[in-house]
């Protein structure tokens, strides 16, 4: 365990010293574009809008449950998927290896404010991360990440602010 009291900024870990989480974020009903879509045209009536909140519900609550529990994670070190209350990881690729991230935008995008983010390494997608809330802000924080922690990507990438996403 880091002893944050010993570092010369506060919450700044180099990936030397530990592994730190840096930002986390739980995917949306989005990432079940099926019933992400079904919900979308639900709501959109007055009649049948409760159905569509109650179809929504259970993929809502349902990143929360012990089995089907699921998180984004970028670290200093890496970027993960992460299932179950534990945060067991299911897949990861290091901050070295991501070429790019590239944001898959669908029809259901603008209504929930998520989309795909496809992590590329060596010029294939090594890691799909469905419903990413705000995911341009994400899509820039693991870049920026990227850049600032591994050696000599500072120097061929330039530095875009993640509050400067649209």
């Amino acid at each position: 365990m880091i002893d944050f009291r010993q570092l010369a900024v506060t919450g700044v870990v180099s990936p030397e010293m530990g592994e730190a989480r840096i930002r986390e974020v739980w995917p949306s009903v989005a990432s079940s574009a099926g019933v992400a879509g079904l919900g979308k045209t639900l709501t959109r009536t007055i009649l049948l809008a409760p159905l569509g909140w109650l179809l929504m519900a259970g993929a809502y609550f349902g990143k929360v449950m012990p089995f089907l529990a699921r998180r984004y994670t970028l670290t200093n070190r890496r970027v993960m998927i992460r299932k179950g209350w534990k945060g067991v990881v299911h897949q990861e690729v290091a901050l070295g290896k991501i070429d790019d991230v590239r944001l898959k935008a669908d029809d259901n995008t603008d209504f929930f404010r998520a989309a795909t983010l496809e992590i590329v390494s060596d010029g294939q997608t090594a890691m799909i991360m469905p419903g990413v809330p705000d995911p341009e802000s994400f899509r820039q924080a693991i870049l920026n990440t990227r850049n600032a922690w591994v050696p000599g990507m500072a120097k061929r990438w330039p530095f875009l602010a993640a509050s400067a996403a649209k």
